[in-house]
């Protein structure tokens, strides 16, 4: 039986932004079935932790965050699910969880919510045509919205244990995306960030050729006030035509992230890649000749089996070379049930891991006077800005120009009054401050 409306849920949304949309959907069922959403972890009745489970790291984030959680509310019923729950669910002796619920289809929920299952691994996915284009709230700032366009991946990079966790590529119908969007521009989004495990990607499930541009075309054609960012594109199928859309289109924002994840090609190609530093300086050009305010951000990885002194070495001269805007790196993670896992032993590992990790500080060092070398051509120029948040008691606020996507890149820091969360604003830029800009409000 349903709780009586008014029972409170509390939702922790952690990993990618993919997994936040899950975590939204989520919520809406709970909704439909008597919740309402708790932002205080205290005075929820239910929690729910959406975990990660991609990497070490972040499978640890999720184990600690769920105990910690647990900690704060011993009373409350507590949930684990996401990726880390449909990865590890059926074999993990988490007595503290009331309910363990992976992410296939999400339509299922209810049946944990109301205590008729405890484990809840669904073996199927649902109905592409019956999956839900709506949400009842939002967990991103007012005026932004993340809109996924697919699930699961076909590119098998060696390394990678999402098809484990989320299967083969499967595209959303391309009306059902376009809906959605109609639903978020309505509703006052201003932001939509289109996301996926490779936007690229998108219809060749279907045996297609790429339908990324196509699903842009439309996107961007619909009415309304507002903008779309791109997050998520493999590098190795950049799909045809998108530079040329994007530089037509105004309302598609000249950001573009990459993952290109290393720059040697031995490396690249041991983890299933076939790029190498010719091939992708060469798109970084081709972006930024047909767009010079383009932004590109990238990952990039160290650690991987195989990657020795010269390799780092032609991964640092290609971060010099390729100027990224934006550079986040992570470490490899050797990760069961994936084709790497068998290429070192554990102690193997552990030592790469070490050395690794002095040359992801280089690295870092390296890219970070690049940002900040990146960032002074805002300077003295005029943009306009998505309002995130205002500072109590302070004549500013925190928003992001075109240059800043939400969660992973710097911030701006706007002067000036009157602004509020979701307000759009022209800010004139005055100077950087580390990663972030600061600028005034512009009347």
């Amino acid at each position: 039986m349903f709780y009586d409306a008014g029972v409170k849920i509390y939702i922790e949304s952690l990993g990618c932004a993919k997994n936040q949309v899950d975590s939204e959907i989520l919520l809406s069922y709970a909704i439909e079935n008597g919740y309402e959403r708790c932002l205080d972890v205290t005075e929820a009745d239910v929690i729910v932790v959406n975990t990660c489970g991609f990497i070490e790291s972040a499978k640890k984030e999720s184990i600690d965050a769920f105990f910690s959680l647990h900690d704060q509310n011993p009373k409350a019923r507590i949930i684990l699910a996401g990726c880390l729950a449909e990865r590890y669910g059926r074999d993990m002796d988490l007595e503290e969880a009331d309910a363990i619920f992976g992410n296939k289809d999400l339509s299922l929920f209810p049946n944990v919510l109301n205590g008729s299952e405890r484990i809840l691994i669904p073996q199927t996915y649902p109905d592409p045509d019956k999956e839900r284009d709506d949400r009842k709230e939002l967990f991103s700032y007012p005026g932004s919205a993340y809109l996924k366009i697919s699930e699961g991946c076909n590119h098998r990079c060696s390394y990678c244990a999402i098809p484990v966790i989320r299967g083969d590529l499967r595209s959303r119908p391309m009306d059902k995306v376009i809906k959605e969007a109609e639903r978020l521009i309505a509703s006052g989004v201003y932001e939509i960030n289109i996301v996926a495990q490779d936007l690229g990607a998108y219809g060749t499930d279907n045996g297609q050729p790429s339908q990324f541009v196509a699903l842009m075309d439309k996107l961007s054609s619909l009415e309304g006030d507002f903008v779309l960012r791109m997050l998520y594109i493999h590098p190795d199928t950049f799909p045809e035509g998108l530079i040329e859309l994007c530089k037509e289109r105004k309302n598609i924002l000249p950001y573009f992230d990459i993952p290109f994840q290393h720059a040697d090609e031995k490396v690249l190609r041991a983890m299933r890649r076939t790029g190498n530093p010719e091939i992708y300086l060469s798109l970084i050009e081709r972006i930024r000749t047909a767009m010079p305010d383009a932004v590109i951000r990238t990952t990039l990885m160290l650690g991987f089996p195989g990657e020795d002194k010269k390799a780092f070495d032609t991964l640092m001269d290609f971060t010099a070379k390729a100027q990224f805007d934006w550079m986040g790196s992570f470490l490899y993670s050797r990760e069961e049930d994936t084709p790497a896992f068998d290429m070192r032993d554990e102690e193997e590992h552990e030592k790469a891991h070490n050395k690794a990790k002095r040359w992801q500080k280089e690295l870092e060092k390296l890219q970070e006077g690049i940002t900040q070398k990146r960032l002074e051509r805002y300077v003295g120029h005029e943009y306009t800005a998505l309002i995130e948040e205002t500072i109590e008691g302070e004549d500013l606020a925190i928003g992001r120009i075109y240059a800043e996507a939400p969660d992973v890149d710097g911030l701006t820091v706007i002067m000036g009054r009157g602004m509020k969360s979701g307000d759009r604003v022209r800010v004139g830029i005055t100077r950087t401050r580390g990663v972030d800009l600061e600028g005034v409000l512009i009347d």
